[in-house]
């Protein structure tokens, strides 16, 4: 017990913005507005979604629950960042890392397995055609949907446990924006062999699993297009995906940048911007993405908004 007292850590340091002068005066508005476009962006999606009958398919019904993710995760690190700049003391408590690393790998990891069974739904839309619905019934959906959830909450649950028993000889300064184990295990001294043999199984289900089985169905997917006879059966065929496929390059486009980071490190500005690239700009960029390349969105957000417009207009003039 003596050793555990004498190594507990009570609070740790962000180093991430530490070699930005003055960076709350600098840093504390282009943040909130990225936290701001994303909640208002991603909720737009999913109120659109729950309003709008032409967008009751099961692609759209996966999206909401992208959305949901996405305020989510911007939530879990984003408004701390705020907090931090306006103290100008860029801390965080023990159980705060703890419990904001829970929730950032769960979020992460659910993310990585709903692209997947968003990738699967294309796969069935477009190659299975006659068989979508059976594929793709709401009871399949409600299920895919919170299998993504669950497994999402058992990696994270894993990560925590095991981050929750590591020990910390004095070193408390963290070289990144938000909690997350890779960082920790880094400033560190315990024994971190068994950890990394854990997280390494654990990325193969929750990240490396899902990501080729989201290349598996676009080599099927694109196959599927190129055997179209017709142009505009092709051009169609490929609008259907081509959101999902952006997001997917983006998402795990920022993931192998943040997870296989090289041996010697990135300098520590590099190491801020790459995790803000990865767990924050991709949340804002989701709904962007989908709004201004989905005609189906768009013509739902058009009707919302002429509704409104004339509602207004109906009550200003009685």
């Amino acid at each position: 017990m003596g050793v555990r007292n004498q190594t507990q850590v009570v609070e740790f340091v962000f180093l991430g913005f530490s070699g930005i002068p003055n960076s709350h005066l600098y840093l504390f508005l282009p943040f909130l507005a990225i936290y701001l476009v994303t909640v208002l962006g991603n909720l737009t999606i999913f109120t659109l979604i729950q309003l709008d009958s032409s967008l009751q398919s099961p692609m759209y019904y996966f999206l909401s629950h992208l959305s949901c993710l996405d305020i989510c995760l911007s939530s879990v690190t984003v408004p701390k960042i705020l907090v931090n700049f306006l103290c100008q003391r860029q801390t965080i408590t023990y159980n705060q890392c703890m419990a904001q690393m829970f929730f950032l790998i769960s979020f992460t990891g659910s993310e990585a397995l709903l692209l997947a069974v968003m990738a699967y739904d294309r796969y069935a839309a477009i190659c299975k055609p006659l068989h979508y619905s059976l594929l793709m019934s709401a009871k399949v959906c409600t299920m895919l949907a919170f299998a993504t959830w669950l497994c999402g909450f058992l990696d994270s649950a894993l990560h925590t446990a095991l981050g929750s028993n590591l020990y910390f000889c004095g070193t408390n300064q963290i070289r990144t924006i938000f909690c997350n184990l890779p960082p920790l295990m880094k400033i560190s001294c315990s024994d971190t062999q068994a950890i990394e043999m854990a997280l390494g199984m654990a990325s193969l289900f929750v990240g490396v699993a899902p990501f080729l089985f989201t290349i598996l169905s676009y080599v099927f997917i694109l196959s599927s297009i190129l055997k179209i006879r017709s142009t505009s059966g092709k051009r169609k065929a490929f609008s259907t995906c081509a959101s999902h496929l952006l997001v997917v390059i983006v998402y795990y486009g920022n993931g192998l940048l943040n997870y296989n980071r090289p041996s010697t490190g990135y300098s520590l500005e590099v190491d801020t911007l790459v995790s803000t690239m990865f767990c924050i700009v991709p949340p804002m960029l989701n709904p962007l993405i989908y709004s201004l390349r989905n005609q189906e969105v768009k013509g739902a957000l058009k009707k919302v908004l002429e509704s409104q417009s004339k509602a207004i207009c109906h009550h200003t003039r009685n």
